[in-house]
């Protein structure tokens, strides 16, 4: 499903992300698929994702920051103080179908779900 990239001219960058309810992110990335990460394995006391084991945390502070995903936990977007992901890593995670697609396929323009449902659950650049 990949394309062949030649990795000394590209640089993989995340353009949305979508979080799940089971601590797992679908990540829209500039080699124009949707890329699936599970970050569960990295949610360990004592680390610096730990704050991330709330699920109401890990959803209402994902958003892309240093052109990869991140929480912004201090919500000023300070990029410094972010916890995020190598967008490498990302890059080499499973390619899935766009799991947005089958819900913007049922909603018409105009029917005002689109809109709703893509700002309770994707951030944006």
């Amino acid at each position: 499903m990949k394309n062949t990239i030649d990795m000394r001219y590209f640089s993989p960058i995340v353009l949305q992300v979508v979080p799940t309810h089971n601590f797992e992110v679908y990540a829209y990335m500039n080699d124009g698929y949707v890329h699936f990460f599970d970050v569960k394995p990295l949610l360990k006391q004592g680390t610096v994702f730990e704050p991330l084991e709330d699920i109401d945390t890990f959803k209402s502070t994902i958003t892309v920051m240093n052109e990869t995903v991140a929480w912004d936990l201090g919500g000023n977007r300070d990029v410094t103080k972010c916890i995020d992901l190598d967008p490498h890593i990302l890059f080499e995670s499973a390619v899935v179908k766009d799991p947005l697609e089958k819900s913007c396929k049922k909603t018409s323009i105009g029917g005002g779900s689109f809109g709703k449902r893509a700002n309770e659950q994707t951030r944006m650049v």
